[in-house]
């Protein structure tokens, strides 16, 4: 099993190009299910989540191609993929596949609008609370949808097509407002989601649905308004960057110090974070190429947080901000409200030097002078690339363990990196 090895002490200088978004992809790829004829996807990123849900969309009996390399390319750009599910043989998503990654659910709702039945595993995933598949059953029922459980696995039906109807969610969730919205594009009537989700990747995705001829209104806001279509056609989009890369290699400058242009980045997808940035004396430009971070060597300022749903801090940067508050001069405190298990890397943390207290889910952390480089463990992809950060800028050497979990969600880390100045490669065992 591969391991990540960091010396740290040096500051970071230079360029770092920012992927697509994961999270954004993973979506817009599930979407190709929605129509018989091409969805050609750019900046999609090298990712293992993208390459296991490519196998999961296969089985279902979609064809895909990936553009080879072009003369001058850039190894770090993203790809583009073409999608064509014109022909799909199965429409259950089966355990064994659909438990290695908790997105690949969201396939219910493509194969049940265009195929009026699906039949999918309940989901896996990173372990880092519970996070129930009740919004999206109960969303589908709202369009009319007819769904039992069966030894693991729902088992979803619409004889005649999916109905446009209200969706109140009662809490917010981004996946269910993926799966919900994709269903209702092909719903007969006009259907109306409640209590949306805001984030970018939301947006992102009802974009490339309207390029595909759906109808939709709202997207970014808390009311989604959607007039279903009978069928949707070949469309080219490209795929958003990924805030939360951009996020975690703004917060590794600001720990090790230096000044990194991140190629691409949009301030506009994580002004929370951002703002948040600024307050512990990181100062970020935005230029033509992207973002400009730097950090000259003064002190972290301490800095509170809470997460919160977009356009709040997001649950996916906390880990690295408690990472970056290790060094604050002073005591912040961090409050989990999204999920209710993602604290585990404070242990892993403590054993770098860190001191972080625990009380339910606020962590208050006090900064240190110092860390020392140890061995230390991923528990989730955030958690892992918060152990990444911390090693840049502890004394001596760090060896992160079970990297898998990065190679999740983090294209060429060590590379992208390294570039910059960091001493960090990976050890294949």
């Amino acid at each position: 099993m591969d391991k990540i090895r960091i010396v740290g002490g040096n500051p970071l200088n230079g360029v770092i190009p920012i992927s697509g978004a994961k999270n954004a992809a993973l979506p817009l790829m599930i979407s190709s299910l929605l129509c018989d004829d091409t969805l050609t996807l750019e900046n999609v990123p090298r990712l293992r989540d993208v390459a296991l849900l490519t196998q999961i969309l296969s089985n279902h009996g979609l064809d895909y191609s990936v553009d080879g390399k072009r003369a001058g390319q850039d190894t770090m750009t993203g790809q583009t993929i073409h999608l064509n599910a014109s022909n799909i043989v199965d429409t259950t998503a089966p355990y064994e596949l659909v438990s290695k990654m908790r997105a690949s659910f969201w396939v219910i709702g493509p194969l049940l609008a265009r195929m009026h039945n699906a039949r999918v595993s309940l989901p896996g995933g990173c372990a880092i609370g519970t996070r129930p598949v009740d919004f999206f059953i109960d969303g589908l029922k709202a369009l009319g949808a007819e769904i039992d459980m069966d030894r693991g696995y729902v088992k979803a039906e619409a004889k005649g097509g999916l109905k446009g109807g209200r969706v109140v969610f009662p809490k917010v969730s981004v996946g269910a407002t993926h799966t919900v919205m994709m269903a209702a594009t092909l719903a007969k009537g006009e259907s109306v989601i409640e209590n949306a989700a805001r984030e970018p990747e939301v947006t992102d995705l009802a974009n490339c649905l309207i390029g595909m001829g759906a109808k939709i209104e709202g997207a970014g806001t808390d009311t989604i308004h959607i007039q279903g279509v009978d069928r949707l056609g070949a469309h080219r989009h490209p795929v958003i960057p990924d805030r939360i890369e951009t996020g975690t290699y703004a917060m590794a400058v600001a720990m090790t110090g230096g000044e990194v242009t991140l190629e691409g980045a949009r301030g506009d997808l994580l002004e929370s974070a951002l703002d948040i940035l600024r307050q512990t004396g990181t100062e970020i430009t935005e230029t033509n190429m992207g973002l400009k971070i730097r950090r000259n060597g003064a002190g972290i300022n301490p800095v509170d947080i809470s997460t919160e749903p977009f356009p709040g801090f997001p649950t996916d940067l906390q880990a690295q901000f408690m990472a970056l508050m290790t060094r604050s001069k002073g005591v912040s405190k961090i409050t989990e409200n999204i999920f209710e298990n993602r604290f585990m890397h404070v242990q892993e943390l403590a054993r770098l030097g860190a001191k972080i207290t625990m009380d339910g889910q606020v962590a208050s952390i006090e900064g240190v002078e110092t860390l020392r480089g140890a061995q230390v463990m991923a528990t989730d992809l955030r958690a892992s690339v918060s152990l990444v950060i911390a090693g840049l800028a502890a004394e001596g050497e760090t060896t992160v363990s079970r990297v898998y979990h990065l190679d999740r969600g983090f294209e060429r880390l060590e590379d992208k990196l390294s570039r910059c100045g960091a001493v960090i490669e990976r050890i294949s065992a």
